[in-house]
């Protein structure tokens, strides 16, 4: 897949039609549920205040993450859920999520810090998106994650 047939898309969840949040929610509980092998509470009442970042390829949605406003998850800004379906891992899809959800959280809210939990293996990743590492290491549903922030 080239990443230049991906078509990005944004919206608030009161603009997500019901089959996009079916896919969306199929998508993270296929790769953080079942491909990880980890039992937890994905449905946490947070996916109504957030904004739903996502890639569309042949009208299947390939990449997704949600973007918080201060306050809704954390003190800072923040997203998660950063997922790509499996086929299409190694091919730049994963920094063109991470920055396509960086610009709309800019157009959001401007000059604010971001804050993630990230996966404690993808430390590097996200520190080629400008993020650094907060703290140390914790557990989080099982696997160990680290917190990372960017600069405003």
């Amino acid at each position: 897949m080239e990443k230049n047939k991906l078509v990005w898309k944004n919206k608030k969840w009161k603009e997500l039609s019901q089959k996009e949040m079916h896919d969306i929610y199929a998508l993270r509980a296929q790769v953080f549920v079942v491909e990880q092998n980890c039992v937890y509470q994905d449905i946490d009442n947070k996916d109504s205040k957030a904004i739903h970042v996502y890639g569309v390829s042949k009208k299947k949605i390939i990449a997704y993450s949600r973007c918080f406003k201060q306050g809704d998850y954390f003190n800072e800004t923040s997203f998660g859920r950063a997922v790509v379906v499996k086929k299409e891992r190694g091919k730049g899809i994963g920094d063109e999520l991470v920055k396509q959800t960086i610009k709309v959280m800019k157009a959001n809210w401007p000059d604010q810090k971001i804050k993630i939990s990230a996966q404690a293996h993808l430390s590097g990743f996200y520190k080629k998106h400008g993020f650094i590492t907060k703290g140390e290491k914790y557990l989080e549903d099982g696997i160990p994650h680290i917190g990372m922030c960017s600069k405003p």
